[in-house]
């Protein structure tokens, strides 16, 4: 099971990202140090899933710089423009 979902990645704000990425980071040097040190580490799964939430997370970061991934809308503005199509589609 991935660590964050893609869409909840893209829904953050861009300081709430840093702020994962930061904690993301320091459980992942943690845990390296765990194995380096020869202790037995309880999920060794858990180092590839952090590597790629990080590597997501800096992927988003990319996109949404170069303006290539549109910003999510408010879930309020989407509710809205979903009802409005449906009513739209009944009428016709």
């Amino acid at each position: 099971m991935p660590i964050l979902r893609t869409k909840e990645i893209n829904s953050m704000s861009s300081e709430d990202r840093t702020k994962k990425l930061s904690e993301l980071r320091a459980e992942l040097a943690r845990l390296r140090t765990m194995v380096r040190a020869g202790g037995a580490v309880e999920n060794p799964a858990r180092i590839r899933g952090l590597r790629k939430t990080i590597a997501q997370i800096h992927t988003v970061e990319k996109e949404n710089e170069l303006k290539l991934r549109k910003v999510e809308e408010e879930p309020r503005k989407k509710a809205e423009k979903t009802k409005k199509k449906a009513k739209e589609q009944k009428s016709e």
